[in-house]
């Protein structure tokens, strides 16, 4: 028997906690303490095999009856979650998963016993990396591989790790902690340099021109958004700004016709002609066209962000072998060769040409020279950041460059030292990028695309967005901020994909079409300044919705926490109906009328709500409801009811009660009508008066934005001040609803001093 504090392998079970997860563990899998995870539930697991080879499936046991959510690679780039209760469930290339377990007990009675969240991060070791998937015995199975049949070997010591402990948040954050230290290939989020753009809201190019994106047309968009009162300060230019050539030749018989665009390779890496902006009129050889329209956005509309996108390998097909001016970064065609686990799920239009096409691959050697001289150029045109796309492309080509991590890691490594030196404000969004061998190698960026693409076009996907950015965020938030995507304002989803945008505590970006905005829905994200009140943590599901299905059981809706400075918020979405199907091998919809459900939320939805609620908190708070604008006092324990038909959602904003005397309690809810409203409030404090005042208290708040200030006050307030002005005030004697407005300023990110006499 192998003892590792509270993880053990006693008679063929792997047991957490006095809880069996895993039987039939085989001989030749190894358990070994985890050094530097204190007294926590801590292990990893290894295997070993009778020869040397690149890629080895080793089952671990078995999984029956205990329930887990995973999240795996339905499609080379991305994960999305699943949910199940055996083995057969867990889906190929999952990459992340936790299950659930409890103390057993005599039928009938009341189980009081904790319950215990077990964690299995499959890991990167040496130039392997491993994933788990089930099969048809209900066993679990480490796939580890190398991606170069030259790298083998039989055995490995620490293939995944497993942490265990009673909160499933402070679990996961102290799993990654855990391997932090011991793997050194990477940082947690917390210690990360969050770039300034997440505080401000955005429009990217992408869905709004495509590749067809123009100089004029980000001048248009920009132009559109700022006059509409929503000024973006920051701006994406997405795929279409650089100078690229058709690999595919005309007429070419070829057996790959669909996608054949993503063949097409890197020329140079200045901007294309169609950014070679003409200036007061006049082409220009002397300031590039890039630098002119970036020039634009800052000097004319108030933008403080710019970032452009590229590939990591530079372009879709990579950077043209031999291509002038671009010869000494040695690019040479490389054929991709995907790993068994990512096709046996989605297939996808880009391998499908690439693999015939192949892709121009800069030597891992040159990369960096490749990555500093395209960035270094596009710092002195004034651009902030770049959008790193098609990440995973370079796990298929590790092929002669000592294996898909090693690869990988060489051009991570070079991208995070060529954004360091060039883009101060660690300016770099990862996209494409749901690989292990990547997560695993990010020291330095900080924000990390959360889900495939927002699909404008396509009704299957919206729902399934919002569920999926939710439960990658679980694990995704403890290595960068999780960036929910861009979305359309003027759509039929919008209020949706909006209102958990609110909740998500990500980037706030649209890729509207110019002229085509819903103005008065994007007031409810962006203030006059064109900031955005972002939520402090990932959004993620709550603790009920962890291991049910909200895309797919038909009676679950997903309910996603955060928090803000002095409160918690709670988004309910109705997201069934649609999800990725591992038969068909894509998203689809499976229930074309899915039914109205009904749940509840309660202040313990907000995992960390005591962190703001202050000392001597007695559990008790206000509630806002966004949409209907109700406010409800809720005693401790209490919950509130939620029904919603698809596509539908609402806001419930919990407010801590501060009990100022035996009869007056005050909660400040924060911008009525902003989504998240909580977000405004960046400071409350209470401060007792003297025995021989005629006033009980003063309420000192600082408070960000424009627009209707709302707070509970179990009395009517004597006084109200907003800087150093009276302000007059509505207060609502049944509900205790005080409201006030707080004026325009035109100082940007400018906190409102609010003081409040009872």
């Amino acid at each position: 028997m192998t003892i590792t504090r509270n993880i053990s392998v006693s008679n063929g079970n792997l047991v957490v906690h006095g809880n069996t997860i895993l039987s039939g563990v085989p001989d030749n899998i190894v358990l070994t303490p985890a050094p530097g995870a204190g007294v926590a539930a801590a292990a990893f697991i290894g295997a070993s095999a009778d020869r040397n080879k690149c890629l080895h499936v080793f089952p671990i046991g078995t999984l029956l009856g205990l329930r887990f959510m995973c999240c795996f690679r339905f499609k080379l780039w991305w994960m999305t979650q699943r949910m199940g209760k055996c083995g057969k469930d867990v889906p190929l290339e999952t990459q992340f998963m936790i299950v659930e377990s409890k103390d057993a007990t005599v039928e009938g009675e009341p189980n009081d016993s904790p319950t215990i969240y077990t964690v299995f991060l499959p890991l990167l070791e040496g130039q392997f990396r491993a994933v788990l998937q089930g099969n048809e015995k209900d066993e679990i199975e480490i796939c580890m591989e190398s991606g170069d049949t030259a790298i083998q070997t039989n055995q490995g010591f620490h293939l995944v790790y497993v942490h265990a402990g009673t909160n499933p948040y402070e679990v996961i954050n102290q799993a990654v902690k855990v391997l932090e230290k011991h793997m050194q290939s990477f940082r947690h989020r917390e210690k990360k340099k969050i770039p300034s753009f997440v505080d401000w809201f955005g429009w990217c190019t992408w869905d709004a021109f495509y590749t067809d994106v123009t100089a004029e047309g980000v001048e248009e968009g920009l132009k559109s958004l700022s006059e509409s009162g929503t000024p973006p300060r920051f701006l994406i230019i997405d795929d279409g700004w650089q100078q690229i050539g058709n690999e595919v030749v005309e007429g070419e018989l070829c057996v790959v016709q669909e996608g054949a665009q993503f063949a097409n390779r890197l020329t140079g890496i200045k901007e294309n002609d169609k950014f070679q902006k003409k200036k007061n009129g006049e082409h220009t050889n002397v300031v590039p066209g890039l630098k002119l329209v970036v020039d634009d956005a800052k000097q004319r509309h108030g933008v403080k962000n710019v970032y452009v996108w590229h590939a990591l390998a530079g372009y879709w097909g990579g950077v043209k072998p031999a291509a002038t001016g671009m010869e000494q970064y040695d690019s040479a065609l490389a054929y991709p060769v995907q790993s068994p686990g990512v096709l046996g799920n989605q297939p996808d239009v880009v391998m499908d040409s690439l693999s015939v096409h192949g892709l121009g691959l800069v030597h891992p050697k040159k990369v960096f020279n490749f990555y500093n001289e395209l960035h270094a150029y596009l710092a002195t045109c004034g651009v902030d950041g770049v959008k790193v796309d098609v990440q995973n492309i370079i796990e298929t080509l590790g092929a002669g460059h000592g294996g898909r991590v090693s690869l990988t890691r060489a051009y991570h490594q070079a991208l995070e030292a060529s954004v360091s030196r060039n883009f101060p404000d660690n300016g770099c969004i990862s996209c494409m990028c749901h690989n292990t061998d990547g997560i695993y190698s990010t020291k330095q960026t900080a924000v990390v695309r959360a889900s495939d693409d927002f699909y404008p076009r396509d009704p299957a996907s919206h729902t399934i967005h919002i569920s999926s950015v939710a439960y990658n965020s679980f694990f995704l938030g403890e290595f960068m901020q999780p960036d929910w995507d861009m979305f359309h304002s003027l759509h039929p989803a919008a209020d949706y994909h909006a209102a958990a945008r609110a909740v998500g505590g990500c980037p706030i970006y649209v890729s509207d079409k110019p002229g085509n905005h819903n103005i008065d829905l994007l007031r409810k994200l962006v203030l006059p300044d064109g900031s955005v009140l972002r939520a402090r943590l990932p959004g993620r599901p709550t603790r009920d919705c962890l291991f049910s299905d909200p895309a797919r059981d038909g009676i679950s809706l997903l309910k996603i926490w955060n928090l803000n400075k002095c409160s918690g918020v709670v988004g309910v979405f109705n997201c069934q109906g649609a999800g990725w199907c591992r038969i068909m091998k894509k998203t689809l919809i499976h229930d074309t009328s899915p039914g109205t459900l009904t749940g509840s939320v309660q202040a313990t939805d907000v995992d960390s709500i005591a962190d703001v609620a202050g000392v001597g908190w007695n559990k008790e708070v206000i509630v806002y409801k966004y949409r209907s604008g109700e406010v409800v006092r809720l005693p401790k324990g209490a919950s509130i009811p939620v029904t919603l038909k698809v596509l539908e959602y609402e806001l419930f904003h919990f407010c801590p009660l501060k009990e100022i005397t035996s009869s007056i309690s005050f909660a400040a809810i924060g911008l009525l009508e902003m989504f998240n409203s909580g977000g405004a409030v960046e400071e409350c404090e209470v401060m007792q008066a003297t025995s021989d005042s005629n006033i009980a208290a003063t309420i000192q708040l600082r408070v960000r934005g424009y627009g209707v200030f709302g707070a509970y006050c179990s009395q009517r307030p004597l006084k109200c001040t907003v800087g150093e002005a009276d302000m007059e005030f509505k207060y609502d004697m049944e509900t205790g609803l005080l409201t006030l407005n707080l004026p325009l300023t035109q100082q940007e990110m400018y906190r409102w001093p609010i003081v409040i006499q009872v």
